[in-house]
């Protein structure tokens, strides 16, 4: 009797256990900004389950969610410039997938598209772009490159909706920034003296042309005084300071002498 009873006893418990598993396993909830993809026994389903409560197979459905909203991922592009320095360009892409590509995105690429199928198209399009810069004109054309970079992305990916590429960074090696440093300073260092040079020699003609004018206004001045002696006694006036002069210039013998004025 104490064997019967032991005997349902199991009999119940696994009735149990196994509803409960066919239970639990028969429904999946797919959260918000996702798609379910059905794998029943290796086979996708061909169209994508909504977010929210759906049902399944228990033990023989399995199902996958799959991000549609916007996604960040972050990334490195070892690349070489077109003097053949090498360059890392860091960046940050945003992307996400199109409804209607989910199923066979999950099918093709192993579920998550980026390591397979974007990020190679990435770093592709990025080494053909740092290929047509030299190494130290590369940083300065940091948007140059994306604005490049991005559309030659969008047309090469045709699965995925990219939303944004973003250039972070780019990193040259140490030896490079140094060469990189030291010519700066250089060309620095170069246009200070012209500037110098193009200051000096500014300077240098002002004063001749400065001194050319003098000369000019003595030589007119000079022709003025031989040709208008009113113009020796208006100099005179102009410079006597008011005062009766006490003695007067005569000339006796060819010497000029200085005699007292008298009172």
């Amino acid at each position: 009797m104490n064997v019967k009873r032991i005997a349902v006893t199991i009999f119940v418990a696994g009735f149990v256990i196994a509803m409960l598993v066919v239970g639990i396993g028969s429904w999946h909830i797919v959260p918000p900004g996702h798609r379910g993809v059905a794998v029943t026994m290796g086979k996708a389903d061909s169209v994508a389950r909504s977010d929210g409560i759906t049902l399944k197979l228990p033990l023989l459905t399995t199902i996958h969610n799959m991000p549609i909203k916007q996604i960040m991922r972050e990334g490195n592009a070892p690349s070489f410039s077109s003097d053949l320095q090498t360059v890392n360009v860091r960046f940050n892409v945003l992307y996400r997938i199109p409804e209607k590509e989910v199923v066979n995105l999950f099918v093709n690429y192993a579920g998550d598209p980026y390591d397979v199928l974007i990020q190679p198209r990435i770093q592709e399009v990025l080494k053909q772009q740092t290929a047509l810069h030299r190494a130290e004109d590369i940083v300065k054309a940091r948007e140059k490159i994306k604005q490049a970079v991005l559309p030659a992305l969008q047309k090469a990916i045709s699965e995925v909706v990219i939303v944004d590429l973003v250039v972070n960074n780019i990193d040259l090696t140490k030896e490079l920034e140094q060469a990189i440093e030291k010519k700066q300073v250089m060309e620095q260092q170069a246009l200070a003296k012209t500037y110098e040079l193009q200051k000096a020699n500014k300077e240098a003609e002002i004063t001749i042309v400065q001194a050319k004018a003098e000369a000019e206004a003595v030589r007119i001045k000079g022709e003025a005084l031989k040709s208008s002696p009113e113009v020796i006694q208006l100099e005179i006036a102009k410079k006597w300071d008011g005062k009766v002069p006490t003695y007067v210039s005569t000339t006796a013998g060819g010497a000029n002498i200085l005699l007292p004025v008298q009172k």
